[in-house]
This record gives structure tokens, C-alpha cells and sequence, in this order.
């Protein structure tokens, strides 16, 4: 297995050395080996550890809290979930997309939508979210049929009793985890709609009437936190998802 200095990693990454060391040191991040004189060596199991935690980052997680996450990908990977994101991936690159809505629907009679999203379909986005235009293209696929098998759902959960509710994106930007987001609600006893768009301004008092779920992203602003309790102080049904 090729070995690599932190100064090549730093370009293969684009992470600046400093860093690599502050993850290593200060959050326990990285476990690179050491040659005889004392120089980091990473391998490339730790290179896609780099930008696993890169992702993770970029979705606005802060990295005191990647530590816990990356262990849950281990516990996810040892119970077998990495296997089923691999068949789901053989799925879309073989454009086999009837046979993936059908293993979707099966799946879920199988797991809980919160299980299938927290082990299955974050993951699975996440190896996808990238700028290589083949990855994209599977991840819009991916994310078209995951919406239109949620919307089913939701369907079928305003059949049943429950109190209505208004899922809501708040300054983010995959508008896909609105819907992912949704289902776990719906599950949960809501009888779910779903904005489509993200807003930039949460205005509570349009929605008179309506619970509101709101989704911040991974790790809400404290400034976010702050005025959803004011809201809830103010007597607005306001729900924070992901909490």
C-alpha cells in the first residue's frame, strides 16, 4: 500500500498541513503511522478519512463532532450497511432505476425510515456529493427517486391521524434532506408537507396555525438556536429537527 507525507497529502486533499495536524493532535481525527525519524505516513484508507471529514465539514458540522460520526460509519460498516449502500450504488450505476424503487420499497417495509436514512441514504449521499460529473448525475438519480417514494409516503401518512405539520429549510442547501427529513417526521405521527425551497428568513407568523419542523442543517447557528426558542417562547408551534 502506497505510503504518503503530509506535505503530498496536503495536495492531494487540499487541506493545509496545519490542519491535518490540529485534526491528528486536538480532536483525535487521524492516526497516521511515523517513519524512524518521526514523519507522519498516511495511507489511503487515511486519505478518505481526510475527506470523509472534509464532507462532513463542508455540510457545516463542526469538527469537534466529526469524531463521534465517523463512528458511527464504522458501526454502520460492521452491521452490514455498507454492503446494502453498495448494492443500492450497483443499482444506479447500471441504470437499473425500476429495480432500485423497488429495493427502496422493500426496504422500507423492512426498517424504520430513520434507520434507512441515517445508515443508508445520508451515507450513501455523501460518497456522491462530489464536483465529478458522473457522481452528480447518480446523485440527482438517486435523489429523484428517493423524493418520489417519499412523496407516496407522505401521502399515505395524511390517511391516517395526526397532527398536520410544515416541514421547513432554513439557510441550507440540499434541499433533499427536506424530504429525507419528512419522512422520518411522518413516521413519528405528523401528517407531513414539505416546502420545497429553502428560506433565507423564517417568518413563523405566515404559517398561523401550522406546526413547523424546521431543518438548520447538520449543526444549527447559535444565532438559529436562540431565536427558535424565542419563537417557541412567543407561543409558535416551532420543532427543531435533528435535535
Amino acid at each position: 500500500m502506497a505510503l504518503y507525507s503530509i506535505g503530498e497529502v496536503a495536495l492531494l486533499c487540499d487541506i493545509n498541513p496545519v490542519t491535518l495536524r490540529a485534526w491528528q493532535r486536538r480532536y483525535g481525527l487521524l492516526k497516521p503511522q511515523r517513519t524512524d525519524g518521526g514523519h507522519r505516513l498516511f495511507n489511503e484508507e487515511d486519505i478518505d478519512r481526510i475527506r470523509e471529514i472534509q464532507r462532513w465539514i463542508d455540510t457545516g458540522v463542526q469538527v469537534g463532532k466529526v469524531k463521534s460520526l465517523l463512528s458511527e460509519k464504522t458501526s454502520a460498516q460492521q452491521t452490514g450497511w455498507l454492503e446494502q449502500q453498495e448494492i443500492l450504488l450497483s443499482y444506479l450505476q447500471n441504470g437499473n432505476l425500476n429495480r432500485l424503487r423497488m429495493w427502496i420499497k422493500e426496504r422500507g417495509r423492512d426498517y424504520p425510515a430513520q434507520t434507512l436514512v441515517t445508515y443508508l441514504f445520508i451515507p450513501l449521499r455523501r460518497r456522491l456529493q462530489c464536483q465529478q460529473a458522473t457522481l452528480h448525475m447518480l446523485l440527482s438519480m438517486l435523489d429523484g427517486i428517493l423524493i418520489n417514494h417519499i412523496s407516496h409516503c407522505l401521502l399515505s401518512g395524511h390517511r391516517k391521524a395526526g397532527k398536520e405539520a410544515l416541514v421547513v429549510g432554513w439557510n441550507i442547501h440540499d434541499t433533499t434532506r427536506l424530504w429525507l427529513e419528512g419522512w422520518m417526521a411522518s413516521e413519528q405521527g405528523w401528517r407531513v408537507d414539505i416546502l420545497a425551497h429553502s428560506l433565507t428568513q423564517l417568518r413563523p407568523e405566515i404559517f398561523e396555525g401550522k406546526t413547523l419542523l424546521v431543518w438548520c442543517g447538520e449543526s444549527p447557528s447559535s444565532l438559529q438556536t436562540q431565536q427558535l426558542a424565542r419563537w417557541r417562547d412567543a407561543g409558535y408551534e416551532v420543532v427543531s429537527l435533528g435535535a
